[in-house]
């Protein structure tokens, strides 16, 4: 988990410094030149505070100036760097821009200037003298015009002028010229390296040095040199990977060298619960849970990760891990992030376990005075031996008698420190993370790479594939027409809104309208409204009667998206489904299929779709594999969207892109490993090497899990 990485960092933050040498590149960035108030808050408003983020500020773009003599029509508009001479000034009002008239050898062109001083321009282009002028050349109705050149220097100076220049994302107070000027100060600042890529990666893809390829791409002399295919981009991109590679690595061989409890059960009750199961466990069950036993039984703690695509039997597999815990004597937690989720969740567990004669506990907010009492009680004696909820799960006064194994639901939606209070309530707790985001195979080296994983590629066999069916909602009304008539025949159907209230800005159907539309339109149908408002009272009361029956159309936000389970649910619309991301539209459908009936699921989008758009939805349309959506939603949105990169401990990459350089990931996960292999403690002449990476990607939190002695 990054979770390694980061407790260092929570627990021990700054006690690590860098070597000395490191200082000019992690001073402020207003220690430049020319860097003042304002501009430091720009350069804030870009992500740069220090000297060293200016050298990972990559251009976006590039302009390339043609040297002409002179122009011809082919060119224009274009950015054209010529020589001229100075012939008039005109300004018919102060408020009105200033107009310098300038020739070459055949053709006359217009500057203009906005907002400048006539004694300025004076002194940049003195009448009849010569001057050489770079900038954007447009044909208007009163001729050729220039506005604000880019430059102007004299003849001799012509070789200041780039033929190729990088362009950068600005802020307010931050100019193009001012950004190269303080980035080449930066350059100037960089200290060296010895080279930390091995010798062989680095003959196979001709890569340049490290200070080298800051150079080049911050000094491009053609676009090529722009793309993230150049050499000096890909070497970038690589360093960045491989740092957070070697972290992983670290904090995986620190996590393996730390000594757990070996969980051996008697078997007894697994398999009681094995006979009293009404199917067969798929093959991929049957496997994951040999892997995660095999973790439990071993003298190392266990730091795992479970993924399934939705419907693929995650719960089944972690309970049976659980009764290993309670044969062996110890008490197994399992973290929720809604109530509606821990609820299920002890519902689904106790239906399984009602006849096994164990004890399960569910805690959450909710409870209160003496029922909240005695929970905790049962909790502190050991008599709660399986024990479900919500963050209460890590409340300060909760306490266990022996805590040996945390099963942590959709990992992704709770922060570093409360996992770690979850697992701080025991001693050497194993770990067991689960998700049901299908996460493509980049993502998880990059995410999970310090976990091992294990994959529950199959559905049950009695799960019917979900029919799928893109509309327009120029179609709603044929669509209600069809609603009607399964309403009628029993159907229980779920119809997603993207807003909870209708909003000024979009014009969308909010949820609290569709609510009303629908209940016109239907009058005689009980239907329901969730979102994430709701208090948890309510929201568990409108699932219940949904999952009764007594609601059979339930108007929702994507608060139901991931966890509910209603297996006589068998309908899902999502209305302006095209404002989801594929995962989060293949979660949603996941919440219908789950029965033994035929479902289907409406993705309705509005307006006119946009390519990429429609292509996303038909994806969606023409496949059920969740790992096939996932590496499509990340060519197309890219990692940040996939998994949320607002969640707390996942990293944000300045320069590698793990849509396209799997490749590099794959090389660089192999190359730490085998590099730690050989030199866990980096004492070595490129170990030495690679801390100055850890150090310059700020990981140096990382040099915490390097074995001493």
């Amino acid at each position: 988990m990054v979770d390694c990485i980061e407790r260092f960092s929570l627990m021990q933050e700054g006690q690590l410094g860098r070597p000395e040498r490191f200082f000019p590149l992690f001073s402020s960035v207003n220690s430049l030149a020319g860097v003042g108030p304002k501009a430091t808050v720009g350069f804030k408003n870009l992500g740069v505070t220090r000297v060293r983020d200016l050298l990972f500020f990559l251009p976006l773009g590039g302009i390339k100036r043609l040297k002409e003599k002179d122009l011809e029509s082919k060119y224009l508009p274009s950015t054209i760097t010529i020589e001229i001479t100075v012939k008039s000034y005109r300004q018919t009002k102060r408020s009105n821009p200033i107009r310098v008239l300038v020739t070459s050898s055949k053709f006359k062109l217009e500057l203009v200037f906005f907002h400048a001083r006539l004694d300025w321009i004076k002194s940049v282009l003195p009448i009849d003298e010569k001057r050489v002028i770079s900038g954007k050349v447009e044909v208007f109705s009163t001729g050729l015009q220039m506005v604000h050149p880019d430059y102007i220097v004299k003849s001799s100076d012509i070789n200041l002028i780039p033929d190729f220049e990088p362009i950068y994302s600005l802020s307010k107070g931050i100019t193009q010229k001012f950004m190269i000027k303080t980035i080449a100060q930066a350059l100037d600042k960089n200290i060296p390296f010895q080279e930390w890529i091995h010798k062989s990666i680095l003959q196979k893809f001709r890569w340049p040095d490290f200070s080298s390829a800051l150079s080049m791409v911050h000094n491009p002399k053609h676009i090529r040199e722009i793309r993230p295919n150049s050499l000096a981009r890909e070497r970038l991109a690589f360093d960045e990977l491989f740092a957070q590679q070697i972290s992983l690595a670290l904090a995986r061989m620190h996590f393996r060298r730390t000594r757990g409890v070996s969980i051996v059960g008697s078997g007894f009750l697994i398999k009681k619960l094995r006979e009293k199961l009404a199917f067969t466990l798929t093959s991929a069950q049957e496997e994951a849970i040999s892997e995660i036993n095999g973790d439990l039984g071993s003298k190392l703690r266990m730091n795992r990760l479970l993924q399934g695509d939705v419907g693929s039997g995650k719960t089944i597999v972690a309970l049976i891990s659980m009764l290993t815990v309670v044969e062996f004597g110890g008490q197994a937690a399992l973290l929720a992030p809604t109530e509606i989720l821990a609820k299920q969740h002890y519902e689904a567990i106790t239906t399984i376990t009602n006849e096994l004669n164990i004890s399960v506990t569910l805690l959450t907010g909710r409870d209160k005075g003496k029922l909240r009492g005695s929970k905790l009680a049962e909790i502190r004696s050991g008599s709660a031996q399986i024990i479900i909820g919500t963050h209460a799960l890590f409340q300060e006064s909760v306490g266990y008698q022996n805590l040996v194994f945390a099963v942590i639901d959709e990992q992704h939606r709770f922060g570093v420190q409360q996992r770690m209070n979850l697992v701080k309530k025991g001693i050497n707790v194993d770990v067991l993370v689960m998700t049901a985001t299908p996460i493509p195979r980049s993502l998880s080296l990059t995410y999970y790479g310090d976990m091992d994983i294990s994959i529950l590629y199959e559905k049950p066999e009695n799960r019917k594939p979900v029919k799928t069916a893109v509309m327009s909602e120029s179609k709603i009304e044929g669509i209600f027409d069809r609603l009607e008539i399964s309403l009628n025949d029993g159907r229980r159907v779920y119809w997603v809104c993207p807003l909870i209230e209708d909003s000024e800005v979009l014009r969308l159907t909010s949820a609290e309208l569709r609510r009303r539309s629908l209940k016109e339109r239907f009058p005689q149908q009980n239907i329901g409204l969730i979102h994430g408002q709701m208090s948890s009272e309510d929201k568990d009361a409108t699932m219940h009667k949904f999952s009764t029956g007594e609601i059979n159309l339930l108007v929702s936000t994507t608060v139901i998206e991931v966890g509910v389970d209603v297996p006589s649910a068998s309908i899902m619309i999502v209305e302006a489904a095209e404002r989801f991301g594929l995962a989060q539209l293949h979660q949603l459908r996941g919440r219908v299929g789950r029965g033994t009936e035929q479902s289907s699921c409406i993705l309705i989008y509005s307006g006119k779709l946009a390519k990429t758009s429609k292509a996303r939805l038909e994806i969606l349309r023409d496949t059920e594999d969740g790992f096939e959506i996932s590496e499509a939603d990340l060519r197309i949105r890219g990692a940040g969207d996939v998994l949320g990169l607002q969640q707390s401990g996942l990293p944000k990459f300045l320069i590698a892109d793990l849509a396209t350089q799997n490749h590099l990931l794959e090389i660089a996960r192999d190359d730490s490993r085998k590099l730690l292999k050989s030199d866990p403690r980096l004492i070595t002449t490129r170990g030495a090497a690679v801390r100055d990476l850890l150090y310059l990607m700020d990981m140096q939190g990382s040099f915490a899990f390097i074995q001493v002695g």
